[in-house]
C-alpha cells in the first residue's frame, strides 16, 4: 500500500468531494434539459428493480421473523406478547425495511454501475461520447438516479410488507398467537411520522447509490485492476454513506415530529 502525506491525502479527500457534488447536482440537473432519454430509464428501472426483487423479499421476510422471533422472548417474560405487531411494524417501517433495502440495493446495483461505467471508461467509450456530442452524465447518469430512486422507494413498501408477513408467520405458528390480533396490532400501531420517515429514506438511499457508483465508475483509471478497485469502493462507500445518512435523517425528523 502506498504512503501519503496527510497534506495529500486532505488534498484528495477535497478533490473528490468536490467531483462528486458536482456530479450530482449535474444529475439533478440533467432531468430538467432535454434530451430526456425515457427507454434508458425504463430500461435501469427493470433492471435495477426487477432485478433486486428477489433479493428483496427474502432479506424482507426473513428480516420480519427474525426481528419477531427475537423480541417475542424478551416480550413473554414481560406477559406482553401480544405487542410483537406493533413492534415488528415499527421497526420494519421505520429503520430496518428501508436500511437493509438499501444495502441489499447496494451491494446489488452500486457495484454494477460502477463496473460498467468503468468499462466504458477504459475502454475509452465515454470519450466517444464526448466526440459526438453526447453529454454522458446525461445519458448514463441521470437515467440511474431516477430509475434507483424511483424503484427503491417501491421496493421498500414490498420489503416491508414482506417483514410483517415474516414477523405474522412467526407469531401465529411458534408463539400461537392470533392472526388478526398481529395484524390489528401492526396496523394500529403505525403513525404518520413512522409512515413519512420509512418512505422518506429510501428516496435519499437511491440517490446514494446510483450517484457513489456512477462516481466511481467514472473515476475508474488503471484498466481491468482499476475497475475491480472502482467496484469494490463503491460498495463500500454507498453502505458507509446510507448508514451515516439513515442516522442524520432519523434524527432530523424526530426533531420536525418530535419522540413519539
Amino acid at each position: 500500500m502506498e504512503l501519503t502525506s496527510p497534506t495529500e491525502f486532505a488534498r484528495e479527500t477535497v478533490q473528490s468531494v468536490q467531483e462528486y457534488s458536482s456530479l450530482a447536482a449535474r444529475a439533478i440537473a440533467g432531468l430538467f434539459r432535454r434530451p430526456r432519454y425515457f427507454a434508458d430509464i425504463v430500461y435501469q428501472a427493470d433492471l435495477i428493480g426487477f432485478g433486486s426483487l428477489p433479493i428483496v423479499v427474502l432479506t424482507g421476510l426473513f428480516t420480519g421473523a427474525v426481528l419477531a422471533l427475537n423480541s417475542a422472548h424478551t416480550l413473554q417474560r414481560f406477559g406482553s406478547l401480544s405487542l410483537i405487531g406493533q413492534l415488528v411494524s415499527v421497526g420494519m417501517v421505520t429503520e430496518l425495511g428501508p436500511v437493509l433495502t438499501g444495502l441489499m440495493v447496494a451491494g446489488r446495483n452500486s457495484s454494477g454501475m460502477a463496473s460498467e461505467l468503468g468499462s466504458m471508461v477504459v475502454t475509452e467509450q465515454i470519450d466517444a461520447m464526448r466526440a459526438l456530442g453526447t453529454d454522458p452524465l446525461k445519458k448514463l447518469v441521470t437515467p440511474r438516479v431516477v430509475s434507483t430512486v424511483f424503484m427503491l422507494f417501491f421496493l421498500t413498501i414490498i420489503s416491508d410488507l414482506l417483514g410483517l408477513i415474516g414477523g405474522a408467520i412467526v407469531s401465529t405458528v411458534i408463539f400461537g398467537m392470533d392472526l388478526h390480533q398481529f395484524w390489528s396490532s401492526a396496523w394500529q400501531s403505525l403513525v404518520f411520522q413512522d409512515v413519512f420517515t420509512g418512505l422518506t429514506k429510501p428516496l435519499l438511499f437511491g440517490f446514494i447509490i446510483a450517484t457513489v457508483g456512477c462516481y466511481y465508475g467514472l473515476s475508474a483509471r488503471g484498466g481491468t485492476q482499476g475497475v475491480g478497485r472502482a467496484t469494490t469502493q463503491a460498495v463500500v462507500a454507498s453502505s458507509v454513506f446510507i448508514l451515516l445518512v439513515d442516522f442524520f435523517a432519523t434524527k432530523f425528523l424526530m426533531a420536525i415530529f418530535g419522540y413519539r
